[in-house]
């Protein structure tokens, strides 16, 4: 079995597909002799989660279950739950200002003189990403708005097309080869169709471990073409001639659950072919009323409920398909296998929001999960209110192997 490197690509005509970690490219991982690498997701749902139906009564392993928490029950113990963590200062000018810095602590967001930090993602990025072809990826449900700060306090445009993210990933070459791919994917092919001949003959040099690896990876790729092509209207657009230009994308704007759920789809590809070790993604509010069956108004008019039982129910629909999204990108994580461990094992997964309580507007007592990544999981922790946030993050760099005394606000590392 000859080996391959590890930056090993398919590629045809324009199309260039990453490898995901194949035993083939290491003959010697049963040595442990060059471990998976490690990876840092963050996920923010703008709008927090509605307490009630999130926090339980009892810290520890035996937590009761809660609304939200029943549809992550398959994950149990796949994820940490935290309560008490918060940032300090963040009452800023407008009362959604600390969505800014939920991943740089920077205080008093939007006030006068505000400049903000570096975030956590690109502290990693700036030591993962020399591995790998993007540094970081920062992707949006709806806008370019993004939490993604670089260390002058420059914010980093987030991607908002699931279409154009997968063409920026996977299809590369002279600009004519680049626009025939895209309009085959256009018409609903896949770049799988391209690569056949290539992917044949990697089969045939490639150990029956890695065969099934790639079967995996290739439903994968599939699923996320299909799934874009549903979210973006693919299959809808009129086929232009040939010397026509490539037609821009169809969005529904009012279907945050299904770009929310594409994303979701992208960044186990992301992490699988190692285009990026740092992904951070934004949920945002759509201003529209989301394609949720009995939701009547919009997510930021929902969220600040005022008590109304009404509101909160359908406040709770929208957060629930949220939760589930999450949900979902476990599952995948965790069905991914390399080097005798899953994607969920190497990749710390970090879910949540920047509002403790929407209605109120405050940033206090944070939704805070973490799944993956090697930790112990399986608990409600439950931490003094203003317990430094920050201290989490410090614990995911040093678990991804970054050795960090200190980042923003913290006191310390979080230990549970």
């Amino acid at each position: 079995m000859k080996p391959l490197h590890r930056r090993t690509l398919l590629k045809a005509s324009g199309v260039s597909l990453g490898l995901p970690l194949l035993e083939t490219m290491n003959p010697v991982f049963a040595a442990a002799s060059d471990p998976p690498p490690r990876r840092m997701v963050f996920v923010c749902t703008a709008l927090g989660l509605y307490p009630p139906h999130l926090w339980p009564d009892t810290p520890g392993a035996n937590y009761e279950s809660t609304p939200y928490l029943e549809l992550l029950k398959e994950h149990r113990q796949d994820f940490t739950l935290f309560s008490g963590l918060q940032h300090e200062d963040q009452t800023g000018r407008q009362p959604h200002d600390s969505e800014m810095t939920w991943l740089t602590a920077a205080r008093k967001p939007g006030m006068g003189g505000f400049r903000n930090s570096i975030s956590v993602d690109q502290v990693a990025a700036g030591h993962l990403g020399k591995s790998t072809r993007y540094p970081s990826i920062t992707l949006g449900t709806m806008k370019p708005q993004s939490q993604s700060y670089t260390s002058g306090g420059v914010m980093i445009p987030a991607q908002t097309s699931p279409a154009q993210l997968f063409v920026q990933l996977f299809v590369d070459g002279k600009p004519d080869e680049v626009k025939a791919q895209k309009q085959k994917l256009n018409d609903g092919k896949s770049i799988l169709d391209t690569l056949g001949v290539q992917a044949q003959a990697l089969r045939r040099t490639a150990s029956s471990a890695d065969n099934r690896l790639l079967d995996d990876y290739f439903d994968s790729v599939r699923n996320a073409e299909k799934n874009i092509a549903a979210v973006q209207g693919w299959m809808d657009k009129p086929k232009p001639k040939v010397d026509a230009q490539q037609p821009s994308d169809v969005y529904d704007d009012a279907d945050l659950i299904g770009r929310t759920q594409v994303l979701m789809d992208l960044v186990p590809l992301i992490v699988q072919s190692d285009s990026s070790r740092v992904i951070s993604v934004m949920i945002h509010d759509h201003f529209l009323t989301p394609k949720v069956q009995g939701v009547t108004g919009t997510h930021h008019n929902l969220s600040h409920h005022g008590q109304d039982k009404t509101k909160i129910e359908q406040l709770q629909k929208i957060e629930k398909k949220i939760v589930q999204c999450f949900g979902s990108l476990l599952s995948q994580m965790k069905s991914k296998s390399e080097s005798g461990s899953t994607l969920l094992d190497n990749t710390s997964i970090l879910f949540g929001s920047n509002l403790g309580n929407a209605n109120a507007h405050h940033a206090r007592n944070l939704p805070v999960f973490l799944a993956g990544g090697g930790f112990k999981h399986g608990q409600y922790v439950t931490h003094k209110e203003g317990t430094p946030l920050c201290n989490l993050f410090v614990t995911m760099l040093n678990k991804t192997r970054l050795e960090t005394p200190s980042f923003g606000q913290s006191t310390g590392t979080l230990s549970w």
